[in-house]
């Protein structure tokens, strides 16, 4: 299809400098429609660049402090999403929910790889993706729920409403926002350690046990 081509354009958010450009209706949009699964194995490559990199930059860093660093460096730009997107009201709602849904997929991707994961595996892509689900408190995306991008966040709209009440005030709504995909964006990254970094060490055991 011809939406891979858009989405290394969206790969370049890891460096965002004009966050009000990736607002625009075009580029949501096109990230509206990316599928699930396809978000997952367009990010594989830059990951692994992305990890690689890290681990230069910190040689005596573990695991699950490479995962800390990479969960950090996350949380910047959904914070400076949540402060852009605020300003708008409640009209950003759906993008920044938008935004904040794709980020959390390459951060979980981002953590697969320093665990070594293979996400060119149907099985490891369908665990992830469940993760993302579960840490959003929506039910299993590959079996029953939506698999395209813009469907997951009408799922999440549906399931909390409105629950950033904050957004319609605009004067106030960017702090407000950019405190909570800070903090959801930690959320995200915790669940993900916890699932990966346990999952490590149980098949580590069964090895050696």
């Amino acid at each position: 299809m011809g939406s891979e081509p858009a989405m290394v354009g969206f790969m370049a958010f890891d460096s965002l400098r004009d966050p009000v450009k990736w607002l625009t209706p075009t580029h949501l949009k096109k990230l509206a429609n990316q599928r699930l699964s396809n978000i997952v194995l367009t990010s594989v490559g830059r990951s692994r660049r992305r990890v690689a990199a890290l681990a230069r930059r910190h040689p005596s860093a573990d695991q699950r402090e490479l995962a800390q660093h990479l969960i950090e460096g996350k949380k910047e730009i959904a914070s400076m999403v949540g402060g852009v997107s605020g300003v708008f009201g409640l009209v950003s709602v759906p993008a920044d929910l938008l935004l904040m849904s794709w980020l959390q997929i390459i951060l979980l991707v981002d953590i697969a790889t320093v665990y070594g994961v293979n996400l060119k595996s149907p099985r490891a892509r369908k665990e992830l993706l469940d993760l993302f689900a579960y840490a959003n408190g929506i039910r299993p995306l590959q079996r029953a729920g939506p698999k395209v991008l813009g469907k997951v966040v009408g799922a999440l709209l549906e399931r909390n409403g409105l629950v950033t009440f904050g957004r319609a005030l605009p004067l106030v709504a960017a702090p407000v926002t950019a405190y909570l995909n800070n903090r959801h964006m930690q959320a995200v990254g915790d669940q993900a350690l916890h699932y990966y970094h346990g999952f490590r060490k149980a098949h580590a055991k069964r090895r050696t046990g």
